[in-house]
């Protein structure tokens, strides 16, 4: 237990030292957006895993604030749900997000999870690797960390991008609890907030990954 505790120690000192070297200390980073409106914020949830967030979650995302403004508890989701429009709801035809959106409104429904404060004050108190909320297919640690950055819970979600950035500055573990734990000691090296490091970390990693596409092209 203590020889891990120094590695992750290490690790996160290394990850910081690299994302200093980089400008992440710097005061203006940019911080994932939170919503009063849990339409926007499950359907963020849903669809951001494998898909470009700013050309094709973020647009149906601001387009559920713009047409769906009484949509923002979960008590109208389930409504749309039931009436089988969830795929109008996210311009979605896939049923694999349409499936888990379904699911994640009725989980939290039958949870009594209406509002987004309701979410925060679950997922505040929630054990990420215990929750119920993982009883819902396709939820795992990463998107229950990734609802916590949303609602302004201050964390991590190990993503692809943290996995790789972690790789740069040879830090191979690939355990989702050490990388969590890594990532957010080296925030608070950083002085800086978890959720902005973590949005950081992505932007500069999905920056990366296009300029390689195009690049490749």
């Amino acid at each position: 237990m203590q020889s891990s505790a120094v590695q992750m120690l290490v690790a996160a000192r290394c990850v910081a030292n690299y994302a200093r070297e980089l400008g992440a200390d710097l005061p203006h980073l940019e911080i994932r957006p939170t919503y009063g409106h849990m339409g926007a914020l499950v359907a963020d949830s849903v669809l951001q895993a494998g898909l470009n967030y700013n050309s094709v979650v973020r647009p149906r995302v601001l387009a559920i604030l713009e047409n769906y403004p009484t949509m923002s508890n979960t008590s109208g989701l389930r409504e749309i749900v039931e009436l089988g429009r969830t795929s109008e709801l996210l311009n979605w035809t896939h049923g694999e997000k349409i499936n888990r959106f379904n699911a994640l409104v009725l989980f939290l429904d039958n949870e009594a999870i209406d509002s987004v404060c309701d979410l925060k004050a679950y997922l505040k108190d929630a054990d990420v690797r215990t929750t119920p909320l993982r009883s819902v297919r396709g939820v795992g640690p990463k998107t229950v960390d990734y609802l916590s950055c949303l609602v302004g819970l201050d964390t991590v979600a190990v993503d692809r991008h943290v996995r790789t950035f972690a790789k740069r500055v040879g830090v191979m573990e690939d355990d989702y609890d050490f990388l969590k734990t890594v990532f957010c000691c080296a925030a608070d090296l950083l002085s800086v907030s978890r959720r902005s490091f973590d949005a950081w970390v992505w932007q500069r990693e999905s920056s990366v990954a296009a300029r390689q596409m195009t690049f490749a092209f």
